[in-house]
């Protein structure tokens, strides 16, 4: 009913000023999936001919880590391991030690470190990763404990945003969101415009708690295991996927096709996906296919909205895998009577495959209740970065991570115009062929004082667009085109003008909706507020597929310019284009790639990326990212090289 209710406010909200063939609120979405449908269908080709022959399957398992490793981006230097244990607690036939260890500088990571009692010799350890938990590693770990009774070390690293490294804190430490989904999506893009992603950080903890248990004495090097339910088990893909020193797996509460679960309930929050993956043709499968043949289990509850039938053919795919690699027996998967949870039996197969790959024993496990203890915080004060002097939060981090590549700005910004246009269209995935535009005209009318012509511009491979021109009576050969933009949509702005009955100067007037906004604006109801962002699904897909929603819109700006220059009432006239909110970085970038526009004022726009750095909790961001793009540019670089035709109105 909400989405039935949101797509019908839609359609009303545009009222007189439809200009497209089609209402279809979803079509920009599906338009997208497109792409990422014939993305997967590569990669599905790929891998049946891979699968096929031993030699092959080894080259695929080799060129996915790869792809992975390459859509890692910077992370920081891993400097030698420096830790603590703070405290001892003492449990049902183990002990949890209290380790607070740095993963670099200023960057200070929580953990509980469960051991069984009595311990002989070297043995084995997992890392454990928690699900999104506000808690985090909390006061204690049902399946660490039941690990570690079992003989097999367990340390559960709380992750950025959660536990004792919440991020978005007060002064007393509380959090200032609604939770851990909401911070890691926030924090998450700081990190994109840097070029990596929160996904990429916290493996590179996760990956320095495995080196953190290779400076123990009591913990076997060649025996080290991970796994994680719901974000945890997105933690553990990426770790397999990226870090060879895992040599057994369990993977929870996640596994499924990236494809299924963008068609069915979309993208998930801001540390459950790197950017690009899709453009890379990383399906679910491939990111455990990265540590074939390495044993690993798929555990999942049959109700979860984790797509059981994604999971089911993702499942088919790692087995045909491990067997042509001649290891069937290391890939295992079950599903419990359940939905997302870890019911008893869950946990009783976890139990027993790291018994058998880490220990060689598949007698019976022993169990025990869950466990919580008392006092598990590992800092006095309840957060690592009100504990710490030096300790650095994500937006200190990340701006001082900016400032360092202001060198690296200024001579990106030194070279020719040519070069830096080729560098800017390259971040923004532009397209290098244009195929023929095609106008369609949708309507016209007469009006007092001019006469109204609606197209919808169709270009092959790209969005249509929907386009209002208003040609006052009296038009002469000095009239000037300015064209209106606003992330509000046309119809907002159509209906204001005609609300204060304006009368033309003798200017063009030209009103469009670039992709995604107005007539194509994704429900509202379908973008989940916990995330802040009106069209949270749209702009997570366009990264996933490698095309960022800011180069796509400036596609459809270009598209105007050549519009303009297609109508003869229109060409050779100067132009002004007048943007709004987040079409003001679009307009930007397209003014500084193309002389035609004449002028640009920016209206309520955003004037430094460094401000989602400085503080991330701010609504909208993720339609303004260009991954990457703080390593090449900022926004007052833009303003500088459209070479005074750029301003802000406001």
């Amino acid at each position: 009913m909400a989405f039935l209710i949101s797509l019908l406010t839609h359609m009303f909200a545009q009222g007189d000023y439809q200009a497209l063939r089609f209402r279809q609120p979803l079509a920009f979405y599906q338009y997208m999936m497109r792409d990422l449908h014939s993305q997967t269908t590569v990669r599905d080709s790929t891998f049946a001919e891979a699968v096929s022959s031993y030699n092959g399957m080894e080259r695929y398992v080799a060129d996915v880590r790869h792809r992975m490793e390459d859509l890692l981006g910077p992370l920081p230097e891993r400097l030698p391991m420096k830790s603590e244990t703070i405290d001892t607690i003492q449990g049902d036939g183990f002990v949890v030690e209290k380790i607070i260890y740095k993963a670099a500088p200023g960057r200070y990571v929580t953990a509980h470190l469960y051991r069984p009692e009595k311990v002989e010799g070297r043995i084995p350890a997992c890392v454990e990763m928690p699900g999104h938990s506000a808690a985090g590693k909390g006061n204690g770990s049902s399946q660490a404990a039941l690990m570690a009774r079992n003989g097999i070390a367990v340390i559960v690293v709380d992750p950025l945003g959660q536990g004792e490294r919440m991020q978005l804190i007060d002064k007393k430490g509380n959090n200032m969101t609604r939770g851990a989904t909401t911070e890691h999506t926030l924090l998450n893009v700081p990190y994109l415009l840097l070029g990596n992603s929160l996904a990429g950080q916290q493996f590179y903890d996760n990956s320095r708690a495995i080196d953190y248990l290779l400076t123990r004495e009591d913990i076997d090097p060649e025996r080290i295991g991970c796994y994680g339910f719901s974000g945890g088990g997105t933690m553990a893909s990426y770790l397999v996927a990226l870090d060879d020193r895992i040599k057994c797996a369990c993977i929870g509460l996640f596994f499924s096709s990236r494809l299924r679960t963008l068609e069915l309930i979309g993208p998930s929050d801001g540390c459950q996906q790197m950017p690009f993956e899709g453009f890379s043709q990383i399906e679910g499968a491939d990111m455990i296919l990265a540590m074939a043949p390495r044993p690993v289990i798929i555990l999942d509850g049959k109700y979860d909205f984790v797509d059981h039938w994604g999971a089911l053919r993702g499942f088919e795919e790692l087995h045909k895998a491990y067997t042509t690699l001649g290891h069937p027996e290391r890939v295992a998967q079950y599903y419990a009577e359940d939905g997302h949870a870890t019911p008893p039996d869950m946990q009783q197969k976890l139990i027993d495959w790291f018994r058998r790959w880490l220990l060689e024993d598949v007698s019976a496990a022993e169990n025990g209740s869950s466990w919580r203890g008392k006092d598990m915080l590992c800092t006095n004060s309840g957060q690592v970065n009100m504990e710490f002097i030096d300790s650095q939060t994500t937006m200190q981090a990340s701006l001082a991570e900016m400032d360092s590549l202001e060198n690296a700005r200024k001579e990106f910004c030194s070279q020719s115009l040519d070069d830096i246009q080729s560098g800017i269209r390259s971040l923004l995935r532009l397209s290098t062929n244009k195929s023929p535009l095609e106008i369609v005209a949708t309507g016209n009318r007469d009006l007092r004082g001019f006469s109204e012509y609606r197209y919808q511009l169709n270009r092959e491979g790209e969005f249509p667009l929907p386009v209002i021109v208003r040609f006052p009576n009296r038009v002469s050969e000095n009239s000037a085109v300015e064209i209106r933009i606003s992330d509000r949509g046309k119809a907002e702005l159509l209906t204001e003008t005609d609300r204060t009955d304006a009368v033309s100067d003798g200017t063009i007037l030209i009103w469009a909706d670039l992709r995604g906004i107005g007539e194509t604006a994704d429900p509202e109801a379908l973008n989940l507020l916990k995330y802040w962002n009106k069209e949270y699904r749209t702009a997570s897909l366009a990264m996933h597929i490698g095309r960022p929603l800011p180069g796509q819109r400036v596609e459809d700006v270009l598209t105007l310019l050549d519009f303009c220059d297609a109508d003869q009432r229109l060409k050779n006239k100067p132009i002004r284009i007048v943007t709004e909110g987040s079409c003001g970085p679009v307009a930007a970038h397209a003014t500084v790639l193309d002389s035609r526009i004449d002028q640009t004022t920016l209206l309520r726009s955003l004037r430094s990326w460094r401000s989602y750095l400085e503080n991330p909790m701010q609504y909208d961001m993720l339609s303004n990212v260009v991954p990457g793009v703080l390593r090449y540019y900022d926004l007052p670089d833009l303003i500088r090289l459209g070479g005074g035709r750029i301003n802000y109105g406001d």
